[in-house]
């Protein structure tokens, strides 16, 4: 046999077991196509009709009620370099564990998918918009990443919603940002509401004043402090932090246990005005006092918040006092609120009955117009035999008017 015929024969035919091979693989990939097609990454999911158009329309509300309060809407990127997210308001806004990253193909820089809006709009507040008048009222609205959700949340990916009133903390800010807070929830659907009211820095000015802790023991008093462990406070020497557990509860109960330790004239000076942003919610909206947590944003100041509702899993809102950094590295203080709309969606809220009319084929598209403008979404059939139900339609137009089905 010639030996170009040997390997002509060879490049025409393959080992049986080659052939097995291939075809397992074709089948094993078409089952894991078929596996795979519908699935997501965990935490992450496909919002369907109709939640996908009530979180929508709860983003829009909410985004309207702070609107009306004069905070002007900006709209940051996606996605922006790593060391933007968590270099203005700090790393515990977003954490930088939060952070799902990945390298720039053009510029070879580490970019990053923002976990968290506010620090976003922290960077615009002190670049682009620095010139601007303080206080300066800001809003935003849009999805966030997170690498892993967390046992009580296990979701990734959030629409977030929020406001921030950058240029004071004071106690008129605070109450302002709160009272919205709570006005864009009410407004959302969302009738009964209580607020967990919180004291982030309370502890480390303890530790630093008339109840001293080592600098180096301080976060794990507050950890400590955070769990409610009191026999862990009194392994640690800190069991003079006891009282503060105890004074958890009622906002006004509480505000009066704290008083009645007598810190000083500072501490009695802030409990006055966390009293007076307490006094000025309204009186349906249950308020509780905690001086011991921080709700994990260990970046706020003097007061925090969380908001709460019947029938919601985990918070629907939380918020504070905080501060920025500018670029040339002075800081400027700030309040702001952050909202999530998907618990309001899981909720039930944001739902409305649908106004759906097919138009029979050959429907002009003047009448189209006008039953429009009259609020009904028209679907236009293709066909004569178009069925309305498939279409989920309510209703169906004769050439006269709507008429229900």
């Amino acid at each position: 046999m010639p030996a170009g015929g040997a390997a002509g024969n060879s490049r025409r035919t393959r080992p049986t077991a080659w052939l097995c091979h291939d075809a397992a693989d074709v089948i094993l990939g078409k089952a894991m196509n078929e596996v795979t097609a519908g699935l997501l990454p965990e935490g992450l999911r496909d919002r369907l009709p109709p939640q996908a158009e009530a979180a929508a329309a709860l983003l829009r509300g909410v985004l309207d009620t702070v609107a009306s309060h004069g905070y002007e809407r900006v709209q940051p990127p996606l996605v922006e370099y790593e060391e933007s997210l968590t270099g203005r308001v700090g790393a515990e806004s977003g954490g930088n564990a939060k952070l799902l990253r990945f390298v720039d193909p053009v510029t070879q820089r580490t970019l990053a998918l923002r976990p968290d809006i506010t620090g976003q709009a922290g960077r615009i507040a002190t670049t682009r918009l620095a010139h601007y008048a303080r206080p300066l009222r800001l809003s935003y609205g849009g999805p966030v990443l997170r690498v892993k959700g967390t046992q009580l949340n296990p979701e990734r990916e959030m629409i977030q919603a929020g406001a921030e009133l950058i240029g004071s903390d004071g106690v008129a800010a605070v109450t302002e940002v709160l009272l919205l807070a709570v006005e864009a929830l009410q407004s959302a659907g969302l009738e009964t509401l209580s607020v967990d009211v919180t004291l982030p820095s309370f502890v480390g000015a303890l530790a630093a004043g008339p109840w001293p802790v080592a600098a180096d023991k301080i976060e794990a008093v507050h950890a400590l402090l955070d769990g409610k462990d009191v026999a862990g406070l009194r392994a640690a020497g800190a069991s003079h932090y006891e009282p503060l557990i105890a004074a958890s509860g009622p906002a006004e109960a509480a505000l009066a246990a704290l008083r009645a330790l007598h810190l000083g004239a500072a501490f009695e000076a802030r409990l006055a005005d966390v009293a007076e942003v307490v006094a000025a919610l309204p009186a349906d909206v249950r308020v509780t006092l905690d001086p011991t947590e921080r709700h994990g944003f260990g970046f706020q100041s003097w007061i925090g918040f969380a908001i709460y509702a019947p029938g919601v899993r985990g918070e629907v809102g939380r918020g504070g006092a905080y501060a920025i950094t500018h670029p040339d590295g002075h800081r400027e203080t700030a309040v702001g609120f952050s909202l999530y709309v998907d618990a309001l969606v899981d909720a039930g809220l944001g739902l409305s009955a649908p106004r759906r009319i097919l138009l029979p084929a050959g429907t002009s598209r003047a009448d189209a117009a006008k039953l429009r403008a009259a609020g009904w979404s028209t679907v236009a059939a293709l066909s004569d035999d178009a069925d309305p139900h498939a279409f989920r339609c309510t209703h169906r137009w004769n050439g006269v008017e709507a008429v229900a089905i």
